[in-house]
């Protein structure tokens, strides 16, 4: 049986509540079909005051055998690296972390925070919020660039805001069955298995971004045209499989015409965060967006762009309405 603990640092709670939404497999299903033994989680853990503090002081000490540590949040170091903005059990959160993550099997980040820092990071930092093994896409973190856990790995990176509930439960299946080695990570310690495609893979919208015809509104509506030029969907440019998938089995931004925000990269949120800026395509001239999709350049990417329109079929600039 492995054992398993999840600690919050500062964050939302937000992959708590993705977690306890999965369907494949479910949360319960994690303790009833693949004994996985839950030492605490603080929405699902049974103990409090002193009976959790002694939890955290044997896992801590060694005393008691932490498998799969999961750490949701960031990791708040101020003030002036005290740790103290963020207390749990009578000590900083990052106390905690400094002394159970190295005793761990795995330590498994979940979601953009505890991933690269995400919104708590996000410049001016008041809190010197960090990520476990980075900050933002500059690997080292709060646990430094060259730490792995008691099996050998780094990090495990599940990001996103949040990260999709079946890529987290499916990941601690794998890690709890002992099958680190099929785990195979990308550059940024991402499950190559949910990481290795873009976000645009299986897009409902794929053929108006072949075409450059774009969406001029959100939502469905009565045109069904590409979020990419006008409303600053990353879907090309960013890493992750919501479009196949899908969110409550049922849909995902971009195929509510909601532009993909890049939640699962290192530089989550983009661009300044403005009124006005944050669905907002940024152009270096006319209407070449400022950022072309990954792997071209913007050369490349204007004279395709020129030729897809001239190409264009007139179904793809008609108004057409999807159910």
């Amino acid at each position: 049986m492995a054992t398993l603990l999840w600690l919050e640092g500062g964050a939302c709670s937000g992959n708590t509540m993705s977690f306890l939404n999965a369907e494949e497999p479910t949360a319960v299903d994690l303790v009833t079909d693949f004994g996985i033994e839950v030492i605490w989680h603080p929405s699902l853990g049974m103990e409090l005051g002193e009976a959790a503090q002694q939890i955290m002081r044997d896992c801590a000490s060694g005393a008691r055998q932490v498998d799969i540590l999961v750490y949701e949040g960031s990791v708040l170091t101020g003030p002036n690296g005290t740790g103290r903005y963020d207390m749990f059990a009578e000590r900083p959160m990052q106390e905690w972390v400094a002394e159970i993550a190295p005793r761990a099997g795995v330590v498994v980040a979940v979601g953009d925070c505890s991933s690269w820092g995400g919104i708590p990071a996000t410049p001016p930092n008041p809190t010197d919020a960090i990520g476990l093994q980075y900050l933002k896409g500059e690997r080292g973190g709060f646990l430094g660039k060259d730490f792995t856990s008691t099996l050998g790995l780094p990090v495990v990176n599940i990001p996103g805001c949040p990260a999709h509930p079946d890529w987290i439960t499916q990941v601690v299946v794998a890690l709890a069955a002992g099958r680190v080695g099929d785990i195979a990570l990308d550059d940024l310690q991402r499950p190559k298995t949910f990481f290795s495609s873009f976000t645009q893979t299986g897009c409902t919208r794929v053929q108006f971004f072949e075409y450059k015809q774009s969406a001029m509104d959100f939502g469905q509506g009565t045109r069904t045209g590409c979020l990419f030029s006008e409303f600053g969907c990353r879907g090309s440019m960013t890493h992750s499989p919501c479009n196949r998938i899908l969110w409550n089995r049922q849909s995902s931004k971009t195929r509510a015409g909601h532009p993909c925000t890049g939640c699962t990269e290192p530089g989550y949120p983009h661009g300044d965060l403005m009124p006005g800026t944050v669905f907002k395509t940024a152009k270096v001239s006319g209407s070449v967006p400022k950022e072309v999709p990954t792997g071209t350049d913007h050369l490349t990417y204007m004279a395709h762009a020129a030729a897809a329109r001239i190409a264009a079929p007139q179904w793809s600039k008609e108004d057409m309405f999807v159910v």
